[in-house]
Order: structure tokens, then sequence, then C-alpha cells
């Protein structure tokens, strides 16, 4: 089985984000989405990536993303594969695995 490893960025921050109270940290949806896609999708490579939206780093898409999430005041965390928003706010996992099968991934 060949499967490209697909880039999965959470853009988020320290602070919870003022719509979302109750809701899980961004570093613990990042925790969180990291463990289910392991388990979705045992011995396939992906790569999660975690982009704090008030110091971003990374490529200069990654910095261009964060600062759109401040602008347009969305919902983070926002889970993003291959340039495509899968999650805001509360993602998904649904969501978020039928975005990752379209390139191949396969539940095990």
């Amino acid at each position: 089985m060949n499967v490209q490893e697909v880039e999965i960025v959470l853009y988020g921050a320290e602070i919870l984000c003022p719509s979302c109270v109750n809701l899980p940290s961004s570093k613990e949806t990042y925790e969180w989405l990291e463990a289910a896609i392991a388990r979705k999708f045992p011995s396939q490579p992906f790569k999660i990536t975690y982009v704090d939206i008030h110091q971003p780093s990374g490529g200069s898409e990654k910095v261009d993303f964060a600062k759109k999430v401040i602008e347009e005041d969305m919902f983070y965390p926002v889970v993003v594969i291959k340039e495509k928003v899968v999650g805001e706010g509360n993602p998904r996992l649904k969501t978020i695995f039928a975005e990752l099968e379209k390139y191949g991934y396969k539940a095990i």
C-alpha cells in the first residue's frame, strides 16, 4: 500500500477562542487529533504540525494563513489538509478522516 504522507496543519493559540468556551485548548486538540489519526490509520505516514497563530513559524504559507485566522476571526483551532480547511473551532474526526481517505488512507 503506497500512501503519500499528508501534512495536517493545526492553527491555534494558547488562549482559548472566545467563542469556544468549554472546548479543549488548541494544544489538547492537536494531541487528540494526532492520536486519533494514528489509531484510525496505523502504519500509514502522516505529519501533523501545530502553528501558533500569534507566533507563527514555518514556511510563508503557514505564516500567511496564521494571519488570516486572526484577520478573518476564524474559530480556532483550524485544521488544514493540503490548503483545505477541514475543521474550525471544534473539528470533527469524521470530516478529517474523509479528507485523508481522498489521499489514499485506509481505515484498519
